[in-house]
């Protein structure tokens, strides 16, 4: 299985965060499954890739152009992908990806996590999407998407595009077991 996964490229965060980016590589490496990510060798992104590695996964980076000529590519992928921007970048990790995981991150992992939802939820795929909630990180997140539902701004039926997961073996019994059941028109 091809799990694109979300996180930050920052070096400055926790340690906890450091450690639950290599537990979930190191993970998909002992399963056998492949990793597609953001193609830096910085922050938690390096971390995870350098851990997949690690346990024998196989790994895809897909980095722009600009990111790559910065020196941020992380040349020990096993597949490297440079695009011209942006948006080639997160088209690539989701036309590879058979399962999405947010681990801990920034702007940049809350646009693509935020993208994935809103495809899943018009329909545009059916793949489980999963927040690794290392201790607490998405809740205040989450308490957004529940005011949006307070307020009619969408369906508390959509509280079905993501699964949250406390930990690894929650997240992988999740995506093992997903079925993606059937979500209501986004229109009211």
């Amino acid at each position: 299985m091809r799990f694109t996964v979300y996180t930050s490229s920052s070096d400055a965060v926790a340690e906890r965060y450091r450690a639950a980016a290599r537990a979930f590589g190191y993970r998909l490496g002992e399963r056998g499954d492949a990793l597609v990510y953001g193609g830096t060798d910085v922050g938690l992104m390096g971390v995870l890739a350098a851990a997949t590695r690690e346990a024998g996964g196989h790994v895809t980076g897909a980095l722009p152009q600009l990111m790559a000529e910065r020196g941020l590519a992380d040349r020990a992928c096993d597949e490297l992908l440079i695009t011209d921007g942006m948006g080639d970048r997160k088209r690539a990790m989701y036309e590879r990806a058979d399962a999405f995981v947010a681990l801990p991150g920034g702007f940049g992992t809350i646009e693509e996590l935020l993208e994935v939802l809103t495809l899943r939820q018009l329909g545009y795929h059916r793949k489980p999407i999963v927040l690794l909630d290392v201790d607490g990180f998405w809740q205040p997140l989450l308490a957004v998407f529940e005011h949006l539902f307070e307020l009619g701004f969408a369906k508390p039926d959509y509280s079905a595009l993501w699964h949250t997961a406390p930990d690894l073996d929650d997240l992988f019994d999740h995506v093992d077991t997903f079925d993606p059941g059937d979500l209501p028109t986004k229109w009211f």
